[in-house]
């Protein structure tokens, strides 16, 4: 049976990645929806079987400026209030996080780089598990408070709150483990005025690239592979 996964996206460069393989394989048939052009208030929030909300430049908090953010925390909190499979990444775990009325603002540091990210005893039990001493792709300077329904799955050098889940049917995480290494090219190609800001090498960044990728991807395939099966039927 074709399940339908609709996917919220906020830049084109910014996209499933190697979670988009995943979700096929598991039988979805997948609807990308342009956040920034579409209605997304037109999109019933219990009618696909999974919604996944991707990164994007902009920050969960800057709804004024863009006033489509508000309308994906709506489609959030109630898909989350029916208990409807979600998956935030980056920006979508803090709209996951919004949309429970949890603040989100701007962090004392920017990740860019691969990190590591420690899970939590819970996380130890979940598919998070799989990026346990592996490295992960990190481009981010916002962060959240966690939910009250939320369970910490993972933490980090300098954010506490890098992954969450809500029951069985919502997962969130800030780092980035569905970028693939073009993915990873074109953001580090298109960012050298803010790797310049920040004093971060390019060549560093793909250097990294070359011994970590692979493992990630792998960790990537595996964590969600099982937690697209653990969802409940």
């Amino acid at each position: 049976m074709t399940r339908t996964a609709v996917i919220l996206q906020h830049d084109p460069s910014i996209h499933l990645g190697n979670i988009g393989p995943v979700l096929t394989e598991h039988g979805y048939d997948l609807r990308i929806v342009d956040a920034t052009t579409e209605d997304v208030s037109a999109i019933d929030p219990a009618e696909a079987d999974l919604v996944v909300v991707l990164g994007g430049e902009m920050g969960a908090y800057q709804t004024d400026e863009f006033p489509f953010l508000e309308q994906e925390k709506q489609l959030l909190r109630a898909r989350i209030g029916a208990e409807r499979p979600v998956l935030g990444v980056c920006l979508g775990a803090q709209l996951m996080a919004g949309a429970l009325g949890e603040r989100v603002y701007k962090g004392d540091t920017t990740q860019i780089g691969y990190r590591r990210v420690e899970p939590t005893e819970a996380g130890a039990g979940s598919p998070i598990r799989h990026f346990t001493g592996v490295p992960v792709v990190e481009w981010h300077g916002d962060t959240f408070e966690l939910p009250e329904e939320a369970t910490l799955l993972a933490s980090s050098s300098d954010y506490s709150n890098e992954a969450f889940a809500i029951g069985d049917f919502a997962l969130a995480v800030q780092f980035h483990p569905e970028v693939t290494d073009e993915m990873h090219e074109a953001w580090v190609a298109d960012g050298y005025n803010e790797l310049d800001e920040l004093a971060i090498d390019p060549e560093a960044l793909r250097r990294d690239r070359e011994a970590y990728s692979a493992r990630m991807q792998e960790a990537s395939r595996a964590a969600f592979s099982e937690w697209l099966e653990r969802l409940p039927a």
